[in-house]
């Protein structure tokens, strides 16, 4: 294939600039922990929040089309930028984003609680579909006990827990919820979870930081009656509550292992376990509110229990915090992930807008990644939320993808759910078309497991690199289709090495098939 001077001065431009530009800003950028690693495998996910409007839709009611043209732009766009997952809320209080005979349509899907879209659609169908056709994993997120956010403004005409078992209710402060200690409430909603998980090709399941509500100070959670029913053999209430959630956590991991075990489980809760004041094994802080012990989620025991696959703590602090400082839960959190999947939960949306100043900083967000790649169990975050990324205060969202995210990420695999990669794809082979060089191949046998290749990447390397598997750099592609398009064109009388893999659903990744490919002047 020949190239003269244009094509020359076009490679060039491409090399100096294009995407190797972008790394060599994110190595050399004056951040406060230094040079920028660059993962080959990383979960970057967003929260879509479905709860009063606040990410979509923009507001009830709008046509099925207009809904649609939202959930395709909040994907490009964070695609665009580096993201290779998304957490959409399906249910944030027992009531559904999706067609479900248990639960009522939501009030802010179309303004009125019970009221299906017109003409009809699934949101949460369609949104697996466009996530799957971009190559992103979907993780459905659940409030798991909340019925009411607000009993004096939400529409509840619909909602049938009300009607039918009032009992199950509990009322505190402006929120009705589930109350976790009647075993039929557990049941109840283990029903609704694995009635998503069989009729939705979903990659996870997701619980947010709800579980026994916040402290309203100076009043209690009235669940005096339930305790009374149900609590005999334990030393306390907080006990007994623990032991509730505990119980409804361990029912969702067997379910999930019995009907669809590559489906993923996480939890994504406030970002402080225990004060080390209360327990040697906490952290060194002192929030206010920490997750054991006022909302009885004991997400250490989960972890080393292995009945969830990963954490997200929600560390919505600044780097040097007086009570909750950002490096110190950084570093308990790794300590203490039992080798299961952590994902940080980034506060996005302080960004210019809280008390505490550091948040005015334009580094403060990017340090905090920075710090994330230091540590070998952190394996990516989840970006609090799709509105605040998508406007950009201060360019950061494009600085982060510039900094962090300008090549693509495999997701990580979780060894304990599969560890088994497909073959090699097959028959590669090369055609030229008048202006590019085109790879083709076929897809392989399934693995040994019966599990079949999901996806492939595109590894591009130039004479004398080496390393290539280990280099985001070097990938050209992540794609589902068996054809590749290469339009950058090489240096003259050079040699380019292509190494096409197979990836299958949770991520295992095969040996490469190997194409030489030597241009000539």
């Amino acid at each position: 294939m020949a190239f003269g001077m244009t094509h020359l001065l076009i490679y060039l431009f491409v090399w100096l600039f294009f995407p190797l530009s972008a790394c060599q800003e994110a190595q050399n950028a004056p951040l406060r922990t230094g040079r920028v690693v660059l993962p080959k495998r990383e979960f970057r996910a967003f929260w879509i929040v479905t709860l009063d409007n606040k990410d979509f839709p923009s507001q009830p009611g709008l046509s099925t089309e207009m809904q649609k043209e939202e959930l395709r732009a909040i994907l490009d766009f964070h695609q665009a930028r580096g993201m290779n997952a998304v957490i959409f809320q399906v249910r944030p209080s027992a009531d559904a984003f999706y067609h479900s005979k248990i639960e009522p349509w939501s009030e802010w899907l179309m303004g009125r609680q019970g009221q299906a879209p017109q003409p009809f659609y699934d949101p949460l169908a369609f949104l697996v579909e466009e996530c799957h056709r971009r190559n992103m994993e979907l993780h459905a997120w659940f409030n798991p006990y909340r019925v009411v956010y607000n009993k004096e403004v939400n529409d509840v005409s619909a909602q049938p827990l009300l009607r039918q078992h009032p009992d199950w209710v509990l009322t505190y402060g402006k929120h009705q919820q589930l109350d976790p200690g009647r075993p039929e409430v557990r049941a109840h909603i283990l029903r609704v979870m694995m009635d998503v998980v069989r009729r939705y090709d979903i990659d996870g399941l997701q619980f947010d930081d709800y579980f026994y509500p916040y402290k309203i100070w100076k009043e209690e959670f009235p669940d005096e009656r339930t305790y009374r029913q149900y609590g005999a053999g334990f030393g306390d209430k907080a006990a007994w509550r623990r032991h509730n959630v505990d119980l409804l956590v361990q029912m969702v991991h067997d379910s999930l292992q019995a009907v669809k075990p590559h489906v993923k489980f996480g939890v994504s809760p406030i970002g402080v376990w225990r004060n080390r004041q209360d327990d040697p094994l906490g952290s060194a802080t002192q929030v206010g509110q920490a997750s054991y012990d006022y909302l009885s989620a004991d997400v250490r025991k989960w972890l080393e229990k292995g009945w969830i696959d990963y954490v997200a703590p929600q560390l919505y602090w600044s780097i040097g915090h007086p009570r909750a400082d950002y490096e110190t839960l950084v570093q308990w959190w790794s300590r203490n992930s039992f080798g299961k999947h952590l994902y940080i939960g980034q506060a996005y949306y302080k960004v210019n807008n809280d008390d505490d100043q550091r948040w005015f900083r334009l580094a403060e967000l990017p340090d905090q990644l920075a710090l994330n790649r230091q540590s070998q169990a952190i394996h990516g975050s989840i970006f609090f939320r799709a509105r605040f990324l998508m406007e950009n205060p201060r360019a950061l969202s494009d600085t982060l993808h510039r900094r962090f995210y300008s090549y693509p990420a495999l997701i990580p695999p979780m060894p304990w759910k599969d560890a088994i990669p497909p073959p090699a794809p097959a028959r590669l082979r090369k055609l030229r078309t008048p202006r590019h060089l085109q790879l083709r191949w076929e897809a392989p046998a399934p693995a040994s497991d019966g599990q079949t290749a999901s996806y492939y990447v595109v590894y591009r390397l130039e004479e004398g690199q080496d390393d290539h598997l280990q280099k985001p750099e070097c990938i050209v592609s992540i794609q589902k289709n068996t054809q590749f398009t290469d339009k950058i064109p090489p240096l003259p009388a050079k040699s380019r090495v292509y190494l096409i893999t197979a990836v299958d659903r949770l991520h295992n990744e095969s040996e490469p098939a190997v194409m030489r490919v030597t241009f000539e002047e």
